[in-house]
């Protein structure tokens, strides 16, 4: 499994950089094709990363832009990834971009998920992806001990599943890994010693094990202390 691994004297470095690979991959991707698709995290982590990005000049107004994972909760929930898109990234030039959702208000995924899954669907292959990835090493929402982790691994998997793991409060929706696997440029973002640990501890652990394993071929693993 090859990956490209980029160290950073600091993490402001490393947000200015990556933001400008983010842009420059999009810009390649939108001379090939009129519409492209641009999967992104929630958390904490990304944040920053928008905050550079969404002042870049693209033609953001044809950039779909969607999460690779969502928490089901409502928009006003301060848990919603798609609150924080709305926020950081989907403001200043970025706000041409058009929003492809991942939570529809009802009570369970699996009452709208075919639904939501059409509309993603139809912009597919994704042309770039950045990724986060937990202590656990979890990637999106594919973590290890949920309860269909197995299935969104599948080669043959739908391309969006619901999920539901140990800890976490909520159920969630994600792209699976061979959606998350086929986009044309792959980042993966971490910080820290824990992250660094946890992506070398991850060698040679079969992805039900170590999730971040199913997408880091071909990536590049962007690392700031």
């Amino acid at each position: 499994m090859s990956h490209e691994l980029q160290e950073y004297p600091d993490r402001e470095m490393l947000i200015i950089d990556l933001a400008g690979q983010l842009a420059g991959d999009l810009r390649a991707a939108l001379k090939h094709d009129e519409r492209v698709a641009f999967a992104v995290p929630g958390g904490t982590t990304p944040g920053p990363i928008f905050d550079d990005l969404c002042a870049t000049e693209l033609d953001w107004d044809r950039v779909d832009v969607l999460l690779t994972d969502e928490r089901w909760v409502p928009e006003s929930s301060e848990r919603s990834n798609t609150r924080l898109l709305r926020e950081r990234l989907l403001v200043e030039k970025a706000a041409a971009a058009r929003l492809l959702p991942m939570y529809v208000p009802c009570q369970e995924p699996e009452e709208r998920l075919a639904e939501i899954s059409q509309t993603i669907t139809a912009e597919l292959p994704l042309a770039v992806v950045l990724l986060g990835m937990g202590a656990d090493m979890h990637t999106a929402s594919l973590f290890p001990g949920a309860d269909r982790l197995g299935d969104a691994l599948a080669p043959d998997a739908p391309v969006l599943m619901p999920m539901r793991a140990p800890g976490a409060p909520e159920p969630r929706v994600t792209l699976t890994a061979q959606v998350l696997n086929g986009a044309l440029r792959k980042h993966v973002v971490i910080f820290g010693a824990e992250k660094r640990a946890a992506l070398e501890n991850a060698k040679g652990k079969k992805a039900l094990e170590a999730p971040i394993n199913a997408v880091l071929d071909g990536a590049i693993v962007h690392w700031a202390e």
